[in-house]
């Protein structure tokens, strides 16, 4: 469920926007002015919340991208696999298997507490808590 559209102008650093239907956070927005015959040109650095994967568009400025709606809920480990995690939610008891980045890797033992995001509907652990 997306909550609004902005246009490729107002995407600041750190605002995250959906591109290809993926959740990415701009890093850099640089904005060319308007000319003498067109519109204002974007070109916007960005990098994946899910993946990590780095993007760069050149797009003009009145293009406008959709802003995703992210959940970030905590929940409890109970048991850590290779790439997944078995996580109950803190607040409505049900249990996820969820996946996890490689910076949190180390720090994942059964019993402690996870902040993970629901990025339109792809549920990912972020951090630990």
């Amino acid at each position: 469920m997306v909550l609004k559209l902005i246009d490729a102008t107002q995407a600041r650093s750190g605002v995250n926007i959906l591109i290809d239907g993926e959740a990415y956070t701009v890093k850099s927005n640089d904005i060319s002015k308007s000319g003498k015959h067109g519109a204002s040109k974007c070109r916007i650095e960005a990098v994946s919340l899910t993946g990590g994967k780095k993007k760069v568009l050149a797009v003009p400025g009145h293009l406008r991208f959709e802003v995703p709606m992210i959940d970030k809920r905590k929940g409890q480990i109970l048991s850590v696999g290779d790439h997944n995690a078995s996580v109950m939610d803190l607040e409505s008891f049900e249990t996820l298997d969820l996946p996890y980045p490689e910076e949190v890797a180390g720090d994942l033992v059964p019993e402690k507490q996870v902040e993970y995001w629901d990025i339109e509907g792809y549920k990912v652990i972020r951090r630990v808590l």
